[in-house]
């Protein structure tokens, strides 16, 4: 009886090991996850980046949009109102539509440069977020292992004590047989 209850302390620390590898393995995965989403790698940006970057957001802004209204209107303003000697951009307003013109074509390939960075900062965005589902479901994985181990082991003890009862049934039946027979 002392040899049987040996091995079961013996396979309940066995069963406690096993528990402890999973923690473990568990925490060092977890560990290299995390070590990737707090440390990533630091982009370094070109003046050209910088510059696109700033341009794209203060073209797309309201600051922008209020002060280009502003100088149109006073642009305007000033050609039709002044004298014909300080008008420097007559009615039609070539000269404006060719500054606005330039403005327009030298902006959008500035933004499209600044949306492009901005893509490449959403990827890795998207990136992390895998890498946080991935720490999820690494420990939802860890969690059922140690359920099923525990499941198993609560199975075999089950069986195991079972058994034991039957044993010890099997010997107060012989005993009581032999006592009503005598």
């Amino acid at each position: 009886m002392k040899d049987e209850i040996n091995q079961l302390f013996k396979a309940e620390h066995e069963n406690l090991k096993k528990l402890h590898q999973i923690i473990e393995q568990t925490i060092d995965d977890e560990k290299k996850i995390i070590n990737d989403l707090l440390s990533p790698v630091q982009e370094q940006l070109t003046v050209g980046q910088k510059i696109s970057d700033k341009v794209a957001t203060f073209g797309g802004s309201w600051n922008f949009i209020i002060l280009f209204g502003v100088i149109l209107f006073l642009w305007i303003c000033f050609n039709v109102i002044a004298i014909k000697q300080l008008q420097f951009d007559p009615f039609p307003f070539i000269l404006m539509n060719l500054i606005l013109s330039c403005i327009a074509a030298l902006q959008a390939p500035i933004i499209m440069m600044s949306q492009n960075r901005q893509e490449e900062k959403d990827r890795i965005r998207s990136e992390n977020d895998y890498l946080i589902n991935l720490k999820s479901e690494m420990q939802i994985r860890s969690l059922h292992q140690k359920i099923d181990l525990l499941l198993e082991k609560q199975m075999d003890t089950l069986y195991k004590t079972q058994e034991k009862q039957f044993e010890l049934l099997q010997k107060i039946y012989q005993k009581c047989d032999k006592d009503s027979q005598k």
